[in-house]
């Protein structure tokens, strides 16, 4: 029997042995051997025996069987060496297990973080030493994506409202000025009555004192009956030339400038799907970007390895999330499967949603005609009144104009008129509330909007919800990936 030991060399698959043959009575002799994968020979005949003792895969056969099985377990130990020999085999199990649950975590959390950065803090938070404008990074110190840019976003979503959804002066036909007036009435009759009693008092006060009462109630019952000559005049010019006494975009972009969070709640009510898809998809992707990520660092544990994976694995998660929501813009077959955007394919719910909120806290009665009288237009529509209530008291003077003018004079009478049309302008807010139902419902904004929105192209619906992330995409990305590279440091010094 020969008895051999073994040194293996898995680099290149050799192995050298030093044998000792033994019969049954005495010692036959030691051979020392060195060999590329062959098995010392021996010429003596003979069983094997005391297999077991020998090192695995490593005896002298002195038959060609025992040669060959030999030979083949001598290189399945060799194998078996050169894989035990990869860097991973040093690291405990566990630690393998827990790398795919610390990428998906890492992907959650720079995801989360992501959107929370996108809409808050709605002001500035921080030393405000110094911020670009429209930027949400400052000196030191930051201010969410979506409230930074406000001025901004606000101009794209009027911008989307006038030229795609809706059309102020058809939208605005739809008032009847009767019903209008109707509607005016207990404002108008308080602030007429009112005015022409002051005006009188104060033009022609001998005059008015003397009058008896019931003279005097009929001057302002007179005044009363043509008030609603001069709304349905008076608003029907409104509404012809609504373009001239509103602007629109400069009250959207006021109104949400002002109102960061009202901004922040649009986007985020109406693309809130599309938020949680981004929150959890971080997890998903992190989880399988970090199988992968614990493939290589079984095989190859060089430093860099873990924060450059978490860096990619938080990139990625933040990029792939984004881009499946607005991408592809058009429906594709791929396969026999449909794919398109995900906030694409809800844009009838999003309509829906979109339009209600729009109607209710934007493009709202109480905010358009806040916009006419106090806006950028305002003196349009003041000249518009002023007309209007000079032809209403003449209207009201009738035939007594003459003796009136007689009485107090042709530019008193003139600088009255001009006096009362100032009352009228500014007791106007208060009739006016009195119309914010029936305007409400005339001019039926949220079905208007609705039905447009609905009708939008893919690529025209898209401009709804993107410009949030459009903006400073590259940043929520970013973001990501530092915070991903800086778990993978953490993950390189504290798990190994």
């Amino acid at each position: 029997m020969c008895g051999c030991a073994r040194t293996i060399d898995p680099s290149h698959h050799t192995f050298s042995a030093s044998c000792t043959c033994y019969d049954a009575s005495r010692q036959t002799g030691r051979c020392n051997t060195a060999t590329a994968g062959r098995i010392c020979r021996r010429p003596r005949a003979g069983r094997l025996q005391h297999l077991g003792k020998a090192p695995l895969g490593s005896w002298c056969a002195s038959s060609g069987a025992g040669m060959r099985i030999g030979l083949l377990v001598g290189l399945l130990a060799a194998s078996i060496r050169r894989v035990e020999a990869y860097p991973g085999d040093s690291d405990p199990w566990w630690v393998f297990v827990t790398m795919p649950f610390i990428s998906g975590a890492v992907g959650y959390v720079t995801n989360i973080l992501a959107l929370k950065m996108t809409f808050y803090p709605v002001e500035f938070w921080g030393i405000k030493i110094w911020q670009p404008e429209d930027q949400p990074l400052g000196c030191i110190g930051w201010q969410g994506i979506v409230p930074a840019k406000a001025a901004k976003m606000a101009q794209k979503s009027v911008t989307l409202m006038t030229e795609k959804l809706i059309n102020i002066k058809e939208v605005f036909s739809r008032l009847d000025p009767d019903e209008m007036c109707e509607a005016l009435e207990p404002g108008l009759l308080a602030v007429v009555s009112r005015v022409v009693t002051e005006m009188a008092a104060k033009h022609m006060p001998g005059t008015w004192h003397f009058l008896p009462e019931a003279s005097r109630d009929d001057i302002v019952l007179k005044a009363l009956e043509d008030v609603p000559i001069f709304m349905r005049s008076f608003m029907g010019e409104v509404k012809t030339n609504i373009d001239d006494v509103l602007d629109v975009h400069h009250m959207v972009i006021t109104n949400l400038v002002k109102n960061k969070a009202l901004m922040n709640r649009v986007f985020m009510e109406v693309g809130a799907k599309e938020l949680v898809f981004i929150e959890r998809s971080g997890l998903l992707f992190g989880f399988l970007f970090g199988c992968l990520q614990t493939c290589l660092w079984y095989f190859y544990q060089e430093n860099w390895v873990l924060p450059v994976g978490g860096l990619v694995v938080g990139w990625l998660t933040n990029y792939l999330a984004l881009k499946m929501i607005f991408r592809p813009v058009n429906e594709r077959i791929v396969c026999g499967l449909k794919l398109q955007g995900l906030f694409l394919k809800r844009q009838t719910e999003v309509s829906a949603h979109f339009a209600e909120i729009t109607s209710n806290e934007i493009l709202t009665s109480q905010a358009m005609w806040e916009a006419i009288l106090t806006g950028p237009k305002r003196d349009s529509f003041n000249d518009m009144c002023k007309r209007h209530t000079h032809n209403f008291v003449d209207d009201m003077a009738g035939s007594m104009r003459p003796l009136v003018q007689h009485m107090i004079g042709e530019n008193e009478f003139v600088g009255l008129k001009d006096e009362i049309a100032q009352q009228m302008i500014e007791n106007l807010p208060m009739a006016i509330r009195f119309g914010h139902t029936y305007t409400t419902k005339a001019l039926d904004m949220s079905n208007t909007i609705r039905v447009a929105m609905q009708g939008l192209s893919p690529a025209e619906f898209e401009g709804v919800l993107h410009p949030v992330f459009e903006e400073d995409e590259w940043k929520l990305i970013l973001v990501g990936a530092a915070l991903g590279a800086a778990v993978g440091v953490f993950q390189l010094f504290v798990l190994f």
